[in-house]
């Protein structure tokens, strides 16, 4: 199993359970990824994907998304894609 770095956490929502994930490459519906950081590490499929509340099924590089999540994230933890070999 290999992961590739696709970008990082800027914001999360406890109320909602959101993280915001700044993208330094392409994210889509249905990827499997990590979140890695000092408090946080674990991996969780994406459900759904929004930018501005408007759901979305692919997000590219540069863009802002809200996705769910199932654990608390952190600002500047790591978001791995998670590549099935």
């Amino acid at each position: 199993m290999q992961e590739k770095e696709i970008g990082k956490i800027t914001h999360y929502f406890g109320k909602i359970s959101v993280g915001i994930i700044e993208l330094t490459d392409s994210l889509k519906v249905g990827d499997s990824i990590h979140i890695k950081g000092v408090h946080t590490d674990f991996t969780q499929k994406v459900d759904s994907i929004q930018i501005e509340h408007q759901n979305v099924e692919e997000a590219k590089a540069g863009d802002f998304v809200g996705i769910k999540v199932r654990e608390r994230v952190h600002p500047n933890d790591k978001v791995y894609k998670v590549i099935e070999a």
